[in-house]
């Protein structure tokens, strides 16, 4: 009994252990809570900041091989948007479309074209929801791009809104 006592003992030690460790790794992977220091932001960079704060991605969705349908809607609310190192930002953002409604960081690969900000995921996992592969660009108060998500895709579109007072 004393052996069987010690070794559930072991037990709940090792899955702690591998459970702190999968969630530290988690933790690291999103970059939650880290950010790069406004201060060291170029001029853009702090402009995208700026605008996606507190904004709204509201626009529609199509579906490649049903053009013949109206394009869908979405919206994106975006509480902040932040730099975490590198080209890696992430979108805190709650995300509407179809039936999905759900709110969660999304930490994707920003590249810049010029003055241009490009979303650029291929393959990303984002918890919930799938895996996806997307490039989508924002330019003055509109976003653009297309999406794919396993044998589903198409195009992207709408307009960048300030969420009203």
């Amino acid at each position: 009994m004393a052996r069987v006592k010690r070794l559930v003992g072991t037990l709940v030690v090792v899955l702690l252990m591998v459970a702190t460790f999968g969630a530290g790794w988690l933790v690291a992977t999103l970059r939650v809570g880290s950010t790069v220091d406004r201060a060291s932001l170029s001029e853009l960079e702090r402009r995208f900041t700026d605008q996606m704060h507190g904004s709204a991605l509201v626009g529609r969705f199509t579906i490649a091989g049903r053009e013949d349908r109206p394009a869908l809607v979405e919206r994106y609310d975006m509480s902040s948007v932040e730099k975490v190192g590198g080209d890696q930002w992430r979108f805190n953002a709650r995300i509407r479309y179809g039936s999905v409604d759900t709110t969660l960081p999304v930490v994707v690969t920003m590249l810049w074209a010029g003055d241009t900000p490009m979303i650029t995921i291929t393959d990303l996992t984002i918890p919930t929801l799938g895996t996806f592969t997307a490039r989508v660009f924002f330019y003055g108060d509109r976003y653009a791009g297309t999406w794919q998500h396993g044998a589903v895709g198409g195009h992207m579109f709408g307009r960048i809104e300030k969420a009203r007072s």
